[in-house]
């Protein structure tokens, strides 16, 4: 038998989630079944989708369940195999975060192949994160030369890759960010204006001064505010990609929607939502690009990690506060 903790729901939470909807317990592991294999997890990912797992309604992925162990996702080594797809020591990705071990069947991890890269980096900038950013700039944006690029929430995971991505095609992008030390990771990734939201008191002036030609393609991580903004300064027929709006994930009554919502008739703006999940797809093309600007240097990413299991919460709680830089991972 082997031991391991896992964090599990302890409670759905109204509102910002707190310390006491987790709870830690310690499970024991039988040896893997036939066809299985057990995995002890080296590193987990926390993110603001998880949030809305934490209730109970229907979307486009099942609640966390109360009293079970969370999910989401994970690097891990082979300890045990009992199949012969998998040996002993290989790193393998999966879906089951929020615990130290696990057993699964063969076919329900995959087996890395790290590209010369950081394994957590998987759990980032190679991996969902990364994807979301090169498939909303790209396909959902439809990136067009000579564009004008604003994201929001430039200095967290998602959106540090987009405004690499786009600065890389040649574009000017400007990014919001909360603090000045964000602000000064941005234009270390090398946007052309950063804006300090939290500084701003008026943010579509903000925006206005940054881009007085316009914008064309925004990436939208925050909504609130940001929305609205991008709508005033948006250009005809410019494209809004809406991967999330971390800043409504808490609210515990519909907040009001953008005011200016009208412009979008006038200006025939297009704003499409998407789930990366519909778009694997592009995980070919992107790992392709991916491989070739970091051997070239030309791409960088930052994480911000938490060490134990038992961290794991408190890791979650600090994106809605905008403690990370980049990737939050808990490393265990």
């Amino acid at each position: 038998m082997t031991t391991s903790r896992e964090i599990r729901l302890k409670s759905r939470p109204v509102g910002l989630p707190t310390a006491e909807n987790f709870e830690l317990a310690t499970v024991e592991l039988p040896a893997p079944g036939p066809g299985e294999v057990q995995v002890r997890n080296q590193w987990m990912t926390v993110d603001p989708y998880m949030r809305g797992r934490m209730n109970d309604v229907k979307s486009y992925t099942p609640p966390f369940q109360l009293g079970k162990a969370m999910e989401g996702g994970a690097i891990g080594e082979v300890t045990l195999s009992n199949d012969p797809s998998l040996k002993v020591g290989d790193l393998v990705q999966s879906g089951m975060g929020w615990r130290e071990a696990f057993n699964a069947p063969a076919t329900g991890v995959q087996k890395l192949d790290t590209h010369g890269l950081p394994p957590q980096a998987f759990l980032g900038v190679a991996g969902m994160p990364g994807l979301t950013a090169y498939v909303g700039l790209l396909r959902i944006a439809a990136l067009k030369p000579g564009d004008v690029v604003f994201v929001s929430g430039g200095a967290g995971a998602v959106g540090s890759v987009v405004c690499q991505i786009a600065k890389l095609r040649g574009h000017k992008v400007i990014a919001s960010a909360g603090g000045p030390t964000k602000v000064a990771f941005l234009k270390e990734l090398g946007v052309d204006v950063a804006i300090d939201y939290k500084a701003e008191p008026d943010l579509t002036a903000a925006l206005q001064k940054a881009a007085p030609e316009g914008i064309d393609a925004y990436f939208e991580n925050v909504g609130g505010a940001h929305l609205e903004a991008a709508i005033t300064v948006a250009n005809p027929f410019a494209r809004f990609a809406l991967c999330g709006m971390i800043s409504q994930y808490n609210a515990t009554e519909l907040p009001t929607g953008p005011r200016n919502i009208i412009q979008a008739v006038g200006k025939s703006l297009r704003l499409e939502g998407f789930i990366v999940s519909n778009h694997w797809d592009m995980m070919p093309a992107f790992v392709k690009d991916l491989s070739e600007w970091s051997a070239a240097g030309k791409i960088q990413w930052r994480d911000t990690v938490k060490e134990g299991i038992e961290r794991a919460p408190e890791a979650f709680l600090g994106l809605f506060s905008g403690e990370n830089f980049g990737k939050m991972l808990v490393k265990l």
